[in-house]
């Protein structure tokens, strides 16, 4: 059995997000949670992680206008990490 089911958290707290039903600092929060998914996963993937979160939260702050990075560009690289960790795991 893979270790892709670690990421469900993280996919489910990016679903809810998308879909308007969660706020952007509840999935940074269920992100940076998941200690086991980001131990087995080599560093890099914590602070690139950590990187997209930061300016998820920030965008948050700021209508999508006056902000200098799109929040659904944001969106689209976190579900790009989500995607690479499961490959990841999957192989490992």
């Amino acid at each position: 059995m893979t270790r892709s089911h670690l990421l469900q958290p993280v996919q489910e707290a990016l679903q809810a997000f998308t879909a308007g039903a969660l706020p952007a600092s509840a999935l940074s929060r269920t992100a940076r949670e998941q200690a086991a998914l980001l131990a087995a996963l080599p560093p890099r993937y914590a602070e690139v992680l950590h990187g997209l979160l930061d300016r998820l939260e920030s965008s948050a702050l700021f209508s999508e206008e006056s902000c200098s990075f799109s929040q659904q560009d944001l969106v689209d690289s976190l579900q790009m990490w989500v995607d690479k960790a499961r490959g990841l795991l999957e192989s490992i």
